[in-house]
């Protein structure tokens, strides 16, 4: 989607968590990491049951080299995922954990 149409959208207080989940992606395949993040944050903040945010919010930040709040961000994602009975989102980000700590160095 047209980013300037999103972000019409969002100046026109048309906010929502899906719209923000929407800049952050298209933000983030443009490599505007930063920017990304703020949308996925609001996006988090707005509806913290929102799965796929928490999703993304991960990537993103693993994307960025910060593999911790990756972590944080999985986890809080599968929190939701249980409450809501989520499945598909809850096996998705389990599966990141579960390939974040194979990457991770083995601990002394």
């Amino acid at each position: 989607m047209d980013i300037q149409a999103l972000e019409n959208m969002l100046e026109n207080g048309r906010d929502s968590a899906m719209l923000r989940l929407s800049l952050a992606g298209v933000l983030q395949q443009r490599g505007e990491l930063d920017a990304a993040l703020k949308h996925l944050q609001s996006a988090v903040e707005q509806d913290p049951q929102y799965t796929a945010a928490w999703k993304a919010l991960g990537k993103l930040h693993l994307q960025r080299d910060d593999s911790e709040s990756a972590r944080l961000a999985w986890q809080q994602g599968i929190e939701v995922a249980l409450k809501r009975g989520d499945k598909q989102a809850q096996k998705e980000m389990q599966v990141f954990l579960k390939r974040l700590d194979k990457q991770a160095p083995p601990s002394k």
